[in-house]
């Protein structure tokens, strides 16, 4: 009888195994490499077949510019990586990759910068090459330096004739007085317009910054650990490790509530930012995890704000939610685009009065268990190629370096509950941590 349980148990590991692997939100098989010099390499082979997805990761953006005069830096060098290397230059490495028929671009957000390719498994070694070059060995002349500088200038100037995007460079700067997280990504204008008489500075960022212990190589697709490892212990194993940590000065609680208002010159139509002074990214604290799965419940296209103001009564072409993943404390902010002025007001008090009821009242227990179900569901269908399996990996291994931050974020998730997110609601959403910015045509302006 005993021999019998035992047998039964053995059987039943495989499929105790699968069912926990099933419940895991990044449910693909990977490894972690560390090289000495402090480089990690995560890799994760899949069965979409012939193709590879590099995602290089710098855990290096716009939070990491603390110097006065100096934003904007960790956007321009986004630009400046495809200018050339030692060995290549940058009309050289275009034809190589175009020749791979490899897709390669880049982004730059609070507190990353990632460079990501798609390209057949057979270049995986050249493409590495090219990569450790630029990495390791960046070079661009004053004159090109000067270009991009300007090509920064002229990225900034067009974001700043979005309204949209004027609103929310208004909120970031009236919210924050220390923090980085004053500026977006793109930097202050003054700065912006002094970057080409900022060469020797240029060099000393890349130095800082471009470092192995700030970059995770991530290898996706129809490939094996053990040449990847080897490819990368081949290319990057020379990689000096730098020493610099920068010192980001920690935002003050916020003592008031603040507002700000843009005139817009030009007929657009008006916006209203409502935002809250909320939490860092945790994969272990319930503050970010509760307000996470309170957003859609509250501000998305199926909450009771959204059929209100958006459908019933149409005074909003649009409404909507910004939460992000961030390494400091980040905005939870609420964004409403109104048909018309003589709104505002009466738009700007639904959205503060739906803040303070969920900071009253527990959502259903219903709710919460179809927007948990309904967050995982996503992440996973989004997950359909091995492009989209780096890219989804990208923002998580910038704040913790590993794919297991995934799995320890949704089980969390599972955690939550009602009462949790109504009291993160009354710990976060306090008029002492508001700011509201709003836009409107100049000629209607209050």
């Amino acid at each position: 009888m005993k021999l019998l349980i035992i047998a039964s148990l053995i059987l039943c590991l495989p499929l105790l195994a699968l069912a926990q692997k099933s419940r895991q939100a990044f449910a693909y098989d990977y490894t972690i490499d560390d090289l000495p010099n402090g480089l990690r390499l995560v890799t994760v082979p899949t069965d979409y077949p012939n193709l590879v997805a590099l995602y290089i990761v710098v855990q290096t953006g716009s939070r990491n510019e603390p110097e006065k005069g100096k934003s904007g830096y960790a956007h321009l060098f986004e630009h400046l990586m495809f200018r050339g290397s030692e060995h290549y230059t940058g009309q050289q490495r275009d034809e190589i990759l175009k020749k791979a028929g490899a897709n390669d671009n880049a982004y730059t957000t609070d507190d990353r910068t990632v460079y990501h390719e798609v390209f057949s498994k057979d270049d995986l070694d050249k493409v590495l090459e090219l990569e450790a070059d630029r990495f390791q060995r960046l070079k661009y002349p004053q004159d090109g330096f000067k270009t991009e500088t300007r090509a920064v200038l002229g990225e900034f100037n067009k974001n700043s004739s979005d309204p949209e995007e004027k609103a929310y460079e208004v909120l970031r700067a009236t919210a924050y007085k220390v923090h980085t997280y004053s500026h977006t990504t793109m930097g202050f204008i003054e700065d912006i317009e002094d970057m080409p008489n900022q060469y020797d500075y240029s060099l000393q960022f890349y130095g800082r910054y471009y470092r192995p212990e700030y970059t995770t190589i991530v290898l996706v697709g129809d490939l094996k650990r053990d040449d990847a490892l080897g490819m990368a212990q081949k290319y990057f194993g020379g990689w000096k490790k730098g020493n610099y940590v920068a010192e980001i000065p920690s935002e003050p609680d916020q003592k008031e509530p603040r507002a700000n208002h843009v005139d817009w010159p030009s007929d657009t139509l008006p916006l209203v930012y409502v935002a809250f002074r909320g939490p860092a990214y945790s994969d272990y604290k319930k503050d970010k995890a509760a307000l996470d799965l309170l957003a859609p419940i509250a501000f998305g296209e199926n909450s009771d704000l959204y059929q209100k103001l958006v459908l019933k009564e149409q005074k909003l072409d649009s409404l909507s939610y910004i939460f992000e993943d961030r390494a400091d404390p980040e905005l939870f902010v609420v964004a409403a685009k109104v048909k018309d002025v003589k709104d505002t007001d009466y738009v700007r008090q639904q959205i503060l009065e739906t803040y303070q009821h969920f900071a009253k009242e527990p959502v259903p227990k219903t709710r919460l268990d179809s927007t948990r179900s309904r967050l995982r569901y996503q992440f996973a269908l989004g997950m359909d190629s091995s492009e989209a399996i780096a890219g989804a990996l990208a923002g998580y291994i910038g704040l913790r370096r590993t794919p297991l931050t995934i799995d320890k974020l949704f089980a969390l998730y599972d955690t939550i509950t009602p009462e949790d997110m109504r009291d993160m609601a009354a710990k976060y959403f306090v008029d002492n941590h508001r700011t509201i910015v709003t836009l409107s045509p100049k000629e209607v302006a209050k």
